[in-house]
Order: structure tokens, then C-alpha cells, then sequence
């Protein structure tokens, strides 16, 4: 599995990477524009990512932003809604706006930080992707 992580906070980003680097290769960036330029070079290597998780609230572009830039590059790309990559936004913002503003915008899945790796997990089983 391809994964990209985008995560501007160290702790958190290390953390996440050494979680998901069991289940495939992960990328990092730190910010949301990083995130989609490596989204787009992927498809243009003709190795997309499977799974992408952004932090909402990063420097330079949001998550939210992010989200609809890697949604954009799909469509670009003819991408079908079943091979698109898997989005699992990573926040601390659980408020009904926030969690309701990232499905509108195409996420997949919503997890509050910190992150729990059980329920982690069990999301990524949820998306058959481990």
C-alpha cells in the first residue's frame, strides 16, 4: 500500500509515520500544498497513493484545501470514485462543522487526535485496506 502522510506538528508526524509504515510506504509532507504536489506526482509515475491522511490545520495550505486539490487531481485524471485514494482526515477539530465540512469536501473517514491506534486500525480494516 502507497501512503501519503501530511502532518506539519514533529511529535505527531513521527508517531503516525512509524504507525503507518507497517501497513506500506508512507510519505510525509508537512504542509497541504506539499500534499498534493506529491499526490500529482504520484499519478503522474503511475503510482498513486491508496491512502492519504491529512491534518486539517497546517501551514501554507489546510487539510480542507489539500482535500480538494487531491479530489481535483483525480478527476483530472479520470479517476472513478472506487480507485480513488482513501482520505482519512487527522484533527483535533471534532466539532459537527468541521467533521461535516471534510465528507462534503470527499473525505473518507474522520479521526480525532490523539490518535488511537486500535481505532485506527479498525478503520483501515473498515476500507480493506490492511
Amino acid at each position: 500500500m502507497r501512503i501519503l502522510l501530511a502532518e506539519d506538528d514533529y511529535v505527531t508526524r513521527k508517531f503516525m509515520t512509524n504507525f503507518l509504515s507497517k501497513y506500506g510506504e508512507c510519505d510525509v509532507t508537512v504542509d497541504g500544498m506539499e500534499a498534493v504536489d506529491a499526490f500529482m506526482m504520484a499519478l503522474e509515475d503511475g503510482e498513486p497513493y491508496d491512502l492519504v491522511c491529512l491534518d486539517v490545520m497546517m501551514p501554507v495550505m489546510d487539510g480542507y484545501q489539500a482535500l480538494v486539490g487531491i479530489r481535483n487531481l483525480e478527476k483530472d485524471y479520470n479517476i472513478q470514485e472506487q480507485d480513488a485514494a482513501k482520505v482519512i482526515m487527522t484533527t483535533a477539530l471534532n466539532d459537527e462543522k468541521n467533521v461535516k465540512m471534510a465528507f462534503d469536501l470527499g473525505c473518507t473517514i474522520y479521526s480525532g487526535k490523539p490518535i488511537d491506534k486500535e481505532r485506527f486500525e479498525q478503520a483501515l480494516k473498515k476500507l480493506k485496506l490492511v
